[in-house]
């Protein structure tokens, strides 16, 4: 469970974060073509990188926020809290994701936001993003794309918690996760690293820690999948998918481009 509120301070940027930040974002957020002037304006949006420890709450329940995150490495999370601090997590966010990016037009959020992992975010100050909605339309309709994509998602995992069973839960958590990653090439050959704990695993899927532990057991002996030290193995994608009733057209993938200059 996250402790502390985010203090850090501003690191250097590297010398290849303004091309990664654009190429992230078309990978997993974007599904148009983009200007190479678009390109520009998005990577001026950013006004610094931070790296912020594992466990750390980014954005706490109802505090003003002032910029979005774009996540560049790590693994962050959305989630809630009960009365009893029982925490629920809503969201998994992974590179190539703008985290808060709805917390741009509703300035407070109704949910926390935490680090999993230790992470690299870049900033967009919310004055900035002001400029590009009133200068930079297409630019804007991507943003909101990105908006509407976890809305998307969000749907997709009520259904998961209404519909499946346990193991399908799981299944789906995995198959949206390979296939989310897989956008941004962080797959390979049907392995990808997600060095989260089973009790984050349980919180996602609405189940115990011992329950989703025995769900891990049962998928690794039907030899579908293994999660082990924070490495996933898709060993059988097509019985995975099966089993999670998933169905990858709720992520919208495919397509994403930057135009050439001059074109």
């Amino acid at each position: 469970m996250p402790v502390s509120a985010i203090d850090t301070l501003p690191e250097q940027r590297r010398p290849d974060d303004r091309p990664r930040l654009t190429e992230l974002f078309l990978k997993g957020r974007g599904r148009d073509t983009m200007t190479p002037e678009d390109a520009a304006t998005l990577e001026d949006s950013i006004e610094e990188v931070r790296t912020i420890p594992a466990r750390t709450i980014v954005i706490r329940r109802d505090e003003r926020v002032r910029h979005s995150s774009l996540l560049l490495e790590g693994v962050m999370c959305r989630y809630m809290d009960d009365r009893q601090g029982n925490r629920q997590i809503v969201a998994f966010h992974v590179p190539g994701d703008f985290v808060d990016l709805h917390g741009f037009a509703m300035r407070h959020l109704d949910h926390d936001v935490a680090t999993l992992t230790p992470v690299r975010v870049a900033l967009a100050g919310h004055d900035r993003l002001e400029r590009i909605v009133a200068s930079y339309p297409r630019l804007t309709r991507l943003l909101w794309f990105s908006t509407l994509l976890d809305a998307a998602m969000h749907r997709e995992w009520v259904f998961r918690l209404g519909r499946l069973e346990a193991d399908g839960r799981v299944a789906h958590l995995f198959c949206e996760l390979h296939a989310r990653l897989a956008m941004v090439d962080l797959v390979r050959e049907g392995a990808f690293r997600f060095p989260v704990t089973q009790i984050d695993l349980a919180e996602a899927a609405g189940i115990t820690p011992v329950h989703l532990n025995r769900v891990l057991r049962s998928l690794r002996e039907r030899g579908l999948m293994t999660f082990r030290s924070g490495e996933v193995h898709i060993l059988d994608l097509d019985m995975l998918t099966a089993l999670a009733d998933f169905d990858p057209s709720y992520l919208y993938g495919g397509g994403p481009t930057l135009e050439k200059q001059g074109a």
